[in-house]
């Protein structure tokens, strides 16, 4: 009965994991009173705020909430704020697709003052419509990142003068081509746009504003809002009507935030967090198949395993680290099972770190798993392995405690005097003994051997 009640639970919790994960339903009823997609009288300006590396969280937000604002006819245009060191191309070209596809104005803002538009937030700002700077904020440093070892870059690749491997150039190319063909779709300067690509270039909010990279200088939302509605045609590509424009002076900003499921994608999607996750999930099924039965150990595991496997499959994840990774642990728990003192267990340590390490597969930092947790994780089992290893150098060297092995070399007692063959006691039982030497009632003797049911002693040196 007990068991079937715990797999009555699991399947509840697993049901319930699943609707808070995937379900959309969901996801619409909780967005909130101040969301975008809801419908409201007055026209709005929504804002979606771009805070920190790119990612699958941030693609998800920013593009599940720029449908919805393209489908709520109270929403005059769009303001998306971005202040971002990069990210992942994935995920950039998801925001940039919406962005294309929106029907309505999108202005893009650099702010607040010292953020920064750099790598994949250069492109997002070349694909909205509008794009302003607040000052002291910069962008550029547009070059792509290799996302880790290309095929063919090898010494045959490279030419004298030039560095660049052949899928080095391709991935160049390719970044060049679609930040001019930005540039050109929104009328700005595709000359710079691909020096930053190219050569890493940045500029200045006041720079950009010269060299035609951004329209306009803006200290807030507010005052990007205010520049608008005194200047319409800044949303340049779209022609307003008399309504348009009368709405548009009446919209009034609404800020957006991430609700809580992507929030959660935010924190599972972290590679600290699903590294952590994944080694919690595999050791706990190991724990639940050592010691069987529905338990804490195999419900925590499968959980921890499954958001685990949901966030790794929104990463850039390398398939060769997470072998090195299962194989590690593999060995480690193999050394505690099937003793090999150290062989398993230094092989396995060397591939888990391995593994742990190319796990994810990017050169984006923000991306990439923690070496101080790796260092953490594997000074942990170092640390079990030496204890597994200890455990069985102790129990090697230790004392024979049952058998004949402990009778050997024990002192027992005579209990009657003989010459050739008597009795002696031995843990409160008596056994038949033989010796070479005359012995007395109550002197102490040494085992030396055993045969069957008769025991073979001599005198010991010292009484007692």
């Amino acid at each position: 009965m007990k068991t079937l009640w715990d797999l009555k639970m699991t399947g509840k919790w697993l049901i319930i994991m699943w609707l808070l994960l995937f379900s959309p339903a969901l996801a619409e009823r909780d967005s909130g009173a101040g969301r975008a997609g809801q419908s409201s009288p007055e026209p709005i300006v929504p804002v979606l705020n771009i805070q920190g590396a790119i990612g699958p969280a941030v693609g998800d937000y920013l593009v599940e909430e720029i449908q919805k604002a393209n489908r709520n006819p109270n929403v005059t245009f769009l303001i998306i704020t971005l202040d971002t060191p990069g990210g992942l191309v994935s995920s950039l070209r998801n925001i940039n697709q919406s962005i294309l596809d929106f029907q309505k104005p999108i202005a893009c803002l650099v702010y607040p003052q010292g953020a920064r538009a750099a790598s994949a937030g250069t492109y997002i700002l070349y694909a909205c419509h509008l794009a302003a700077m607040a000052p002291a904020t910069t962008l550029g440093a547009a070059t792509p990142v290799n996302l880790g070892p290309q095929p063919g870059g090898n010494d045959q690749d490279k030419q004298q003068g030039n560095n660049a491997s052949a899928m080095e150039k391709k991935v160049l190319n390719d970044a060049v081509a679609y930040i001019r063909s930005l540039a050109q779709l929104r009328g700005r300067n595709a000359e710079w746009a691909e020096l930053a690509v190219t050569e890493a270039a940045t500029l200045t909010a006041k720079e950009a504003l010269e060299k035609n990279v951004i329209n306009a200088l803006a200290d807030s939302p507010e005052d990007l809002l205010g520049k608008i509605k005194e200047n319409p045609t800044m949303l340049s590509g779209f022609e307003l009507t008399a309504e348009s424009e009368s709405r548009l002076q009446l919209s009034e900003l609404q800020a957006v935030d991430p609700d809580w499921r992507h929030q959660f994608i935010a924190a599972i999607t972290n590679p600290n967090v699903a590294y952590i996750l994944l080694l919690i999930g595999i050791y706990g099924l190991i724990l639940e198949f050592y010691s069987p039965g529905i338990g804490i150990a195999g419900i925590t595991g499968a959980i921890s395993l499954l958001l685990a496997m949901y966030a790794l499959q929104m990463l850039p994840l390398s398939y060769s680290g997470f072998g090195l990774l299962i194989i590690g642990i593999g060995l480690l728990v193999a050394e505690a099972m099937v003793p090999s003192f150290g062989v398993l267990g230094i092989g396995g340590l060397v591939a888990f770190v391995l593994g742990s390490i190319f796990l994810i597969d990017t050169e984006q930092v923000e991306f990439q798993v923690s070496l101080p947790i790796i260092a953490a994780v594997a000074f942990v089992s170092v640390l079990f392995l030496v204890f597994c290893l200890s455990f069985l150098w102790r129990k090697r060297n230790a004392p024979v405690v049952s058998g004949q092995e402990e009778m050997i070399g024990a002192a027992v007692a005579v209990v009657e005097d003989f010459d050739d063959e008597g009795m002696v006691l031995f843990s409160g039982e008596q056994w038949h003994a033989k010796t070479n030497t005359p012995v007395k009632k109550g002197q102490y003797v040494q085992i030396i051997a055993i045969k069957g049911l008769t025991l073979t002693v001599r005198p010991v040196e010292k009484e007692g």
